[in-house]
C-alpha cells in the first residue's frame, strides 16, 4: 500500500522498510502493520490533539515531568509552544511507559523506537500469526475468564510495583495473544506516587476489568481486588508475588461525597466512550 506521510520519514531514514496495511484506527492513533527488515511490526501514528476523542485531561497529566522549567511554563500558559509541548509529552507518555514496564516484566508490546511522533512497536500475535484480536471481540467460557482475569490483575499488580497505573484499563485496551493477554494503549499512564487520582484509576481499571470478565464468570462481580491491591500498595508491601484474595474490609466512617461523584462521573465517562467505541467499530 501507499505509505501514509507521516511514515515517509521513516521510510527515508531506513527504520521501515514496507507498509502492508492499516491495522485499526483508535481515538488517539491509527496504527499500521510494517515491515523491518525480516521483522514484522506496527507502527502507531498518534493523531493531533484536535483530531483525538480522548483529551489530555489534567487528572491525566498531573505531575508529568517535562524537559524543562520554560516548557512547564508555556504548557501552564497554554501557549502554541506549551501545547506543542504537552503534545510531546503526551505521546513520550507511552514511550517511556512501555520501556519501564516492558523492562519490570509486564506483559506489554516490545517498544522498537519512536520518532517524528510514531511509535515502532512489537506486534502482538495470536496463535495464528494472525494480529491478535482486542478482548471486547472475543467470548469466553467461564474458566477461561477467570484465568485471564487473574493474568490481568498480576499484570495490573507488577505495573503498580514499578511504580504506574495504566488509567484506561479495559477489554478495549488489551490484546489476546497466543500467550495470553497483553496490555496496550498507555499514552494516558500515570505515576502511582505522584499523582493525586492514581488511586481513583487504579480501582476503575480493575472495576473495568472485573465488569467484562464478571460477563462470562458471575462469580468474580462479587470481588474487591481494586481496593485490596491499593490498600497492600499504600502499606508498602505489594509484591509482584503477592497473593490477592479479592476480599477487603471497608472502613466505616463518614462519606466523602466528592469522591462518590467523581466515581459516578468516571462511569458516566467510561459508558459515553464505551458507546462511542462500539459506534466506530
Amino acid at each position: 500500500m501507499k505509505p501514509p506521510k507521516r511514515l515517509q520519514s521513516l521510510i527515508e531514514e531506513g527504520l521501515i522498510d514496507t507498509v502492508v496495511r492499516q491495522l485499526m484506527s483508535g481515538k488517539e492513533a491509527m496504527v499500521y502493520v510494517v515491515r523491518c527488515g525480516n521483522d514484522t511490526r506496527c507502527a502507531k501514528i498518534y493523531k493531533e490533539a484536535d483530531q483525538r476523542s480522548f483529551r489530555q485531561a489534567v487528572d491525566y497529566t498531573e505531575n508529568r515531568k517535562v524537559k524543562n522549567t520554560r516548557q512547564a511554563r508555556a504548557m501552564a500558559k497554554g501557549t502554541r509552544f506549551g501545547r506543542q509541548a504537552a503534545e510531546a509529552a503526551w505521546q513520550s507518555a507511552e514511550v517511556d511507559a512501555l520501556y519501564r514496564l516492558a523492562a519490570a516484566g509486564v506483559r506489554v508490546p516490545k517498544p522498537h523506537n519512536f520518532c517524528d511522533g510514531v511509535l515502532l512497536m512489537e506486534l502482538v500475535t495470536d496463535e495464528h500469526g494472525d494480529a491478535a484480536p482486542r478482548l471486547n471481540d472475543v467470548e469466553f467460557t467461564p474458566e477461561e475468564a477467570r484465568l485471564h482475569h487473574a493474568t490481568l490483575l498480576t499484570e495490573v499488580v507488577r505495573m503498580l510495583c514499578a511504580g504506574v497505573v495504566h488509567g484506561d484499563l479495559s477489554e478495549f485496551n488489551v490484546l489476546l495473544a497466543a500467550d495470553g493477554p497483553v496490555i496496550i494503549d498507555l499514552p494516558q499512564a500515570v505515576d502511582a506516587a505522584g499523582n493525586n487520582h492514581a488511586s481513583r484509576m487504579l480501582l476503575r481499571d480493575v472495576a473495568n476489568l472485573r465488569s467484562f470478565f464478571g460477563r462470562f464468570a458471575p462469580d468474580l462481580l462479587t470481588t474487591d481486588y481494586g481496593h485490596e491491591i491499593w490498600d497492600l500498595y499504600q502499606r508498602g508491601v505489594l509484591r509482584p508475588d503477592t497473593v490477592l484474595t479479592g476480599r477487603f474490609a471497608h472502613k466505616l466512617g463518614p462519606v466523602d461525597m466528592g469522591a462518590v461523584m467523581g466515581e459516578i462521573d468516571d462511569a458516566r465517562a467510561e459508558e459515553a466512550a464505551r458507546r462511542l467505541r462500539m459506534q466506530t467499530l
